[in-house]
């Protein structure tokens, strides 16, 4: 049974119920809100989720901070606190991306069991119910990325520039990972089942945060490879997030993504919103379980 809230189950089970608001943007607000505290409902009910979206990027910062740490140059040293504060950004920001597979399962299982087409048969308007579920995920990314900075500071990162640009950099992550769950939300509305959605959400994640200054050095790429990695999306969140965290890594060149890393990270994610936004509503109008 799929847990969702008893004023949920009424409005689902039975839609003569819906009640209309005749403010078209409050109706819209209430709806949204409904979607995402039945996927926040969930969450909490299904614990294993956040469990186990927390074991995969914990496993990364201390296996990446502790194989590589001291082997990679950062910045001219080989010092394995630099590595780890480089590679902090490159963490959060993998996280909330990875989030992406996530979201599109989710949205897939609602489909396969039905749920979706309930949702399309309420006066709800064709965006609240992928805004409710992308508005959930950033909630779980959120918590996420808490716990994440915890576990950095235990290894040694450190936000040098303030309470202030650190809250902006985290801001920026979330933009981001709100913007990826939006083609979560296509590729769930475009396949069969969860398993394919899944498999589907990470097939793509891996050359995009990979292929980028997350991990390593982008000067120390074949020149072809370094502008593909320096105009990734992806990229200009990471270098953004170490320019106002104060870490080491901030690798200046003449692409312009990483001259001005914050506009262009800002940049980038409305354009995937706005973009992804657009499609995936349209599928959702007619996708069918």
């Amino acid at each position: 049974m799929i847990p969702v809230d008893p004023e949920l189950v009424q409005l689902l089970y039975k839609p003569s119920q819906w009640k209309v608001s005749a403010n078209a943007a409050d109706h819209d607000r209430r709806s949204i809100y409904l979607v995402a505290k039945r996927n926040l409902l969930r969450m909490l009910r299904i614990p294993e989720i956040v469990i186990f979206g927390l074991i995969q990027p914990i496993m990364f910062v201390v296996l990446f901070s502790y194989v590589f740490g001291g082997s990679v140059n950062i910045g001219g040293t080989s010092d394995a606190g630099a590595y780890r504060e480089f590679l902090m950004a490159g963490i959060f920001a993998q996280t909330v991306t990875f989030a992406t597979a996530g979201a599109g399962a989710g949205i897939a299982d609602d489909m396969h069991k039905g749920l979706i087409d309930r949702f399309r048969s309420l006066p709800m308007s064709r965006g609240a119910v992928l805004t409710g579920r992308t508005l959930a995920d950033s909630v779980q990314s959120a918590m996420t990325l808490v716990v994440l900075a915890v576990v950095g500071l235990l290894v040694g990162w450190r936000a040098h520039n303030g309470i202030p640009k650190m809250l902006g950099a985290f801001a920026l992550l979330l933009l981001l990972g709100y913007a990826f769950s939006w083609i979560g939300a296509l590729i769930g509305l475009s396949v069969r089942s969860p398993e394919a959605a899944t498999s589907g959400g990470l097939v793509w994640l891996f050359p995009v945060t990979f292929v980028s200054n997350a991990f390593v050095n982008t000067g120390e790429m074949t020149p072809w490879l370094r502008h593909v990695a320096e105009w990734n999306p992806f990229s200009a969140t990471v270098q953004a997030c170490r320019e106002l965290f104060g870490n080491p890594g901030t690798v200046h060149s003449g692409a312009w993504p990483m001259e001005h890393p914050v506009w262009a990270s800002l940049l980038w994610s409305v354009l995937i919103v706005v973009l992804f936004r657009t499609l995936a509503v349209r599928k959702y109008r007619s996708a069918t379980a």
